[in-house]
């Protein structure tokens, strides 16, 4: 239990940081409700989870290859970024009565999209690898229970952030009329591929 409690506290904590998904977790929630914007959340959980469990197992061969394939990681994710903000400043307001009414594919696209771009960060290894070793978690001889504890904690700590977040935004967003959301579709589109295009420049 121990270990799940900390793993819960390190995936809730790194979840937190504005950024990107943050931002387009939090926009889906405002123009789309609050289901499309949590599972949005949650294929950033899942991936966060995945780099979590190679962190924890001490797979140093995945390791080495995202680190050694990092810079051709950030260029996908940041030209997904540039792509994933134009989408979004493009998309046209739905009416009410057709926004509530949201569909299982929807559903899977917004999990996909945030999943892909973060799975597209390789720095999150790294990070949780510095975390885990820094309080001495992770994988030991005879710990498995341990290991599994530990990244099921990411998870739901990940979940438990973006569930507070989309449950906030999408109760302001049914205060918002259509041209406030489409407002806040150019809005959160431009930033997102602001945050892209200055991957690619870091990149540069």
């Amino acid at each position: 239990m121990e270990h799940l409690l900390k793993g819960v506290a390190i995936g809730f904590l790194m979840a937190v940081p504005v950024g990107p998904i943050n931002l387009l977790c939090l926009r889906r929630s405002l123009a789309e409700g609050r289901r499309v914007g949590f599972v949005s959340g949650l294929g950033a959980a899942a991936a966060d989870t995945t780099y979590g469990a190679i962190a924890a197992v001490g797979l140093t061969a995945v390791t080495s290859f995202l680190v050694n394939h990092r810079p051709s990681l950030e260029l996908f994710g940041g030209l997904f970024l540039i792509l994933l903000g134009l989408h979004t400043m493009r998309t046209r307001t739905q009416p009410r009565s057709e926004a509530a009414a949201v569909h299982v594919r929807r559903l899977w696209d917004a999990f996909v999209s945030t999943f892909v771009y973060t799975l597209a960060n390789p720095m999150l290894i790294i990070v949780f690898t510095g975390v885990f070793a820094s309080l001495g978690l992770g994988w030991q001889p005879g710990r498995t229970l341990d290991a599994l504890e530990l990244v099921g904690g990411v998870f739901l700590g990940s979940s438990l952030w973006w569930l507070t977040l989309t449950m906030l935004a999408g109760t302001l967003g049914r205060r918002l009329d259509d041209g406030a959301l489409r407002w806040i579709n150019l809005i959160a589109g431009g930033v997102i591929v602001a945050f892209g295009v200055w991957q690619l420049v870091r990149l540069i």
